[in-house]
């Protein structure tokens, strides 16, 4: 069944307005964010602090603040929306005869329950038990094999951005999976850049609405593009060069939690307002670089903002030079994905935000803060 948890849900107009998002008490409502946390200490080299329960509010954020009341219980839900951000699926590896490199990955379809704001429950549909499913790595011209076995209870396939053959695309009558039953596809890595895969049954939809997608980024092979070597040495996942860059992955998506083809909640990495309460930590000294896929169903277009800052933005990721050159806004209509460069060099420390320029999205859970440091403790 595709009925919500929570059938007292209110419409996302109505939340707008202040009203109760369930009747478990979770609201949207004025609340405190989160100020920038006094110490830091340990995790991973971007991960997101918080500085307790009764942080002071962000300045110029504490009036009329649109927040969800409480958190998520990451390990209850089965994936953290922080360490999402750079957790990279990089497969198994494997040669060829031919000496090639074989890449393989092992994915599933599930039914699960998910929690996308405190206290409100989503039935979804998911790629190895998480929404989004996992972001994959590799390189180009690898050979990738992705091995998907159907543990849910309706057809799923995996469509990949990409080139490949027509056996291959994951739509009905090429690469469609029926409950209990497994496919293996098998194509080579290109073109590089930012991508992404989702599910291709009908209706198609309800398959992604209901969370049945995930980032594909392929690296550019720098032997492949001498004119833009150092650009493609950096962009190669486990290089000196991409060691220097704090990479992240976001996938914007949102919820339609009763059904009437209206979102009611807008996220990265699916939990609304996950990073206003854990503002994600970046070194000011070091370049970022987000692998940023919109995938929201039921609105034409998606954006993100940067506040005080502008970057670089690759279309599609299959350039090594930017399509857009010093912007702070870029839209784009679903599956349509980029990469952004920016960095903080010379920016004072503090919390600096970021959102869609739809404001309907940000107060509904699409914003976050990067907490810009020093150096991590």
């Amino acid at each position: 069944m595709d009925n919500p948890v929570k059938q007292d849900l209110l419409g996302r107009r109505s939340l707008l307005m202040g009203g109760l998002a369930a009747a478990g008490g979770t609201a949207i409502c004025a609340g405190a964010a989160l100020a920038q946390q006094a110490t830091h200490g340990g995790g991973h080299q971007m991960a997101a602090q918080t500085s307790g329960d009764m942080a002071a509010p962000v300045p110029a954020m504490g009036h009329g603040a649109m927040m969800t009341v409480g958190d998520v219980d990451s390990s209850v839900n089965g994936f953290d929306p922080t360490d999402m951000l750079t957790d990279w699926d990089t497969g198994t590896v494997s040669v060829l005869p031919d000496g090639r490199t074989l890449r393989t990955f092992e994915m599933t379809a599930q039914d699960r329950d998910i929690e996308i704001a405190p206290g409100i429950t989503f039935p979804a549909w998911t790629y190895n038990g998480r929404v989004p499913g996992p972001a994959l790595r590799a390189k180009e011209g690898e050979r990738l094999r992705i091995v998907f076995r159907n543990y849910a209870s309706h057809p799923h396939s995996i469509h990949f951005h990409g080139i490949h053959a027509a056996r291959m695309d994951g739509v009905p009558g090429a690469g469609m999976v029926d409950p209990g039953d497994e496919f293996v596809y098998e194509f080579d890595a290109k073109p590089f850049g930012c991508h992404l895969y989702h599910c291709h049954a009908m209706p198609l939809r309800r398959h992604i609405h209901k969370g049945m997608y995930g980032a594909f980024v392929i690296d550019p092979d720098p032997e492949r593009h001498p004119d833009h070597v150092d650009v493609a040495r950096s962009r190669l996942l486990g290089t000196a060069e991409n060691a220097g860059w704090q990479e992240l992955v976001m996938v914007m998506n949102a919820f339609d939690t009763n059904f009437d083809a209206e979102n009611e909640f807008y996220a990265v990495n699916t939990v609304a307002h996950a990073f206003m309460k854990r503002p994600i930590r970046i070194v000011k000294g070091k370049p970022v670089r987000i692998y940023l896929v919109n995938v929201i169903e039921f609105d034409p277009i998606n954006s993100f903002h940067l506040h005080a800052n502008f970057f670089d933005y690759y279309d599609q990721g299959t350039t090594l030079t930017p399509t857009l050159k010093t912007v702070d806004l870029i839209t784009q209509c679903q599956a349509q994905r980029g990469i952004l460069e920016f960095t903080f060099a010379e920016h004072e420390p503090g919390l600096y935000m970021f959102h869609p320029h739809q404001t309907e999205f940000t107060e509904l859970g699409w914003v976050g803060m990067f907490d810009v440091v020093e150096a991590l403790a």
